[in-house]
């Protein structure tokens, strides 16, 4: 037996207590350094394409459509910055786990002051309730155009059943989930390009497109508090942060041996599995807002081919009518069909993540450990509830409204996680000889401080728009 099969046998072998996500960890093997680049990136291929679905779910689709619909492409800077910082932040967070084989609530229970671990295990949690009640409201939708005689209210509550479903999906392996939801994906988003590149009716204003792009109104930004409310939205659904927590678990699923030249080509692997993903999730969540202002901003109504009309207003419920953005390439009823089976996609393969960044966070901060299937149902339940007062208080035309302010309270959590994930990357006690370089510091602590004085501009504005949203204004 050579080096490598004796280091990789004894790295497997162990099943101590602590350990990130137990009954993932260290169980997809590696090739030999030997093996083609190509056979290496797949082995290292997945946990990147994990975390970007949470950056494609229900509140990002809900935050591009109002984003875009509501200020054409004023906020397309804010999407592309977002993504910007995701990027980054998601590479430290993994480097973190390959090094430290700690996740980063580990590292922050270890690391930090004992009186921290409280504030933000409970932080964390509100931060997931939040996510999962977008993946909720984003389920609901997705059932309710499926099923019309469904009313939202009854949709939200079918959604309490998607935790047999996650039972039934893990039996066939999170490899066969992954490209099922990978085709789903790739579905709309190959529907969105053809729209933006090849319709008449839908091709945007490239030029405007690249000047909100490179030149935006930073001063009519922050002059225009619904502007910036949307964009913390967007902040919060982009960089997520318990994609920050999961990430960091997640890469310790590979097999991997600790010597030197392993750690770099697993950091290495992974940066490129990170990019390639979340760039594919900036493309899609870029033609979502980009064909919400083409088709409903400075309009009221849309004429469908089959001279139905559409009418709508600055208060109209994005998400419920967004599958008129793909009308014209497939048709209202293939449209409403197609964006339907998508969105519901996204809710539940978020759904997954989410049950698993909900594991890490308990595991790390708490050492607590409960069943995935009890885990999930009382993520969910605390997501339902407030969903069913809501709507029933409020009606089905507000989702919007709910699912934006959903995300704009990740986006306030987001600084609890990212400094912590900062510190701890960029010290040589913690990461040995692979702290974060230079350049990528740089840019995390850039990243970090905008999102921060972002949430602190907007947070006036934020809590204006949040009562008016919860007090029916």
């Amino acid at each position: 037996m050579n080096q490598t099969q004796t280091l990789s046998a004894d790295t497997a072998a162990p099943r101590r207590a602590g350990l990130s996500l137990e009954g993932l960890h260290g169980t997809v093997r590696l090739p030999a350094p030997t093996a083609r680049p190509w056979r290496q990136y797949l082995a290292f291929f997945g946990p990147g394409l994990l975390v970007s679905v949470g950056y494609m779910d229900p509140g990002n689709w809900a935050t591009d459509l109002q984003g875009g619909a509501q200020f054409k492409y004023a906020l397309l800077w804010v999407v592309a910055l977002s993504s910007l910082m995701a990027i980054i932040l998601q590479i430290l967070s993994a480097r973190l786990g390959l090094v430290t084989g700690k996740d980063l609530a580990q590292c922050c229970r270890d690391f930090l002051p004992s009186w921290t671990r409280w504030p933000n295990y409970l932080s964390c949690e509100f931060a997931i309730a939040a996510c999962d009640l977008a993946e909720v409201l984003g389920s609901a939708v997705a059932l309710h155009l499926l099923f019309p005689r469904l009313s939202l209210l009854a949709a939200v509550c079918v959604t309490a059943l998607d935790v047999l479903l996650l039972l039934s999906l893990q039996r066939l392996g999170m490899r066969m989930i992954e490209a099922l939801i990978l085709v789903l994906v790739a579905t709309i988003a190959g529907c969105y390009f053809v729209e933006i590149f090849f319709l008449e009716d839908t091709t945007p204003a490239f030029g405007q497109m690249a000047g909100a792009l490179v030149s935006p109104n930073i001063a009519g930004f922050f002059g225009n508090k619904d502007m910036m409310f949307v964009a913390i939205g967007i902040i919060g659904a982009t960089v997520m942060p318990h994609n920050l927590y999961l990430h960091s678990a997640l890469v310790q699923s590979r097999r991997l041996v600790r010597d030197e030249a392993s750690l770099n080509r697993a950091i290495r692997y992974n940066n490129l599995d990170t990019t390639v993903a979340l760039i594919v999730a900036f493309f899609v969540n870029a033609a979502i807002l980009v064909l919400a202002a083409t088709v409903f901003y400075g309009h009221d109504k849309v004429t469908l081919g089959s001279g139905q009309v559409v009418s709508f207003n600055a208060d109209s419920d994005w998400i419920q009518v967004a599958y008129l953005t793909l009308a014209p390439l497939l048709g209202t009823a293939a449209a409403s069909a197609l964006f339907a089976v998508a969105l519901l996609a996204s809710g539940q393969s978020s759904t997954i993540t989410g049950t698993l960044a909900g594991q890490v966070v308990m595991e790390g901060f708490m050492d607590w450990k409960i069943k995935p299937w009890v885990r999930r149902l009382i993520t969910r339940l605390c997501a339902i509830a407030p969903a069913i007062l809501f709507i029933a208080w409020r009606g089905d035309k507000s989702v919007n409204d709910l699912l934006t302010l959903s995300q704009v309270v990740l986006a306030m959590q987001l600084p609890l996680a990212m400094f912590p994930l900062l510190v701890f990357a960029s010290s040589k006690k913690r990461m040995g000889a692979h702290p974060a370089g230079g350049a990528l510091l740089a840019a995390g602590w850039s990243a970090s401080i905008v999102i921060t004085a972002l949430d602190l501009c907007g947070l006036p504005g934020a809590l204006h728009n949040a009562w008016g949203i919860l007090a029916g204004k």
